[in-house]
């Protein structure tokens, strides 16, 4: 198989263990009730229906983390890439999800006024852990 389509395999199955690492932390903080306590009305089951689309579109923004270290001499400080990829999907999550497909309004403001920061926190743990796991599966190749 073609190291690049490996790699992109890897990049993918890192992003779906990021996705539960980040989902993780996001049950743990609403089990200790971290966003009610700041005003904010996430929720945060550990339920499949809710686990589920977190770990696939885990995964499909891990495709995207691929860009960033595919090239062969961009193979390095993985999990710092990672954290800057993060961006991506919370700024897909404030500016396109929460306006348009749910009626909680730009970046989530429906649901506090701190929703972005959490939101902003549970991507950067998305972000460090797929950089980690993906150099973990990688290697040293």
């Amino acid at each position: 198989m073609n190291r690049s389509l490996t790699l992109l395999a890897v990049c993918f199955c890192a992003g779906l263990l990021g996705a539960l690492c980040s989902s993780l932390v996001a049950w743990q903080s609403y089990s200790w009730g971290l966003p009610e306590l700041t005003g904010v009305r996430l929720s945060a089951p550990l339920t499949p229906v809710w686990l589920y689309p977190r770990l696939v579109w885990g995964g499909l923004w891990g495709l995207i983390y691929f860009l960033a270290v595919g090239p062969i001499r961009s193979r390095c400080h993985w999990a710092r890439k990672g954290l800057w990829i993060s961006l991506l999907p919370t700024a897909f999550h404030l500016f396109v999800f929460f306006p348009y497909l749910t009626s909680h309004g730009l970046m989530g403001f429906g649901l506090g006024q701190l929703t972005p920061l959490f939101i902003f926190g549970y991507n950067l743990v998305w972000g460090f852990c797929t950089g980690f796991f993906c150099r973990l599966i990688w290697g040293k190749r």
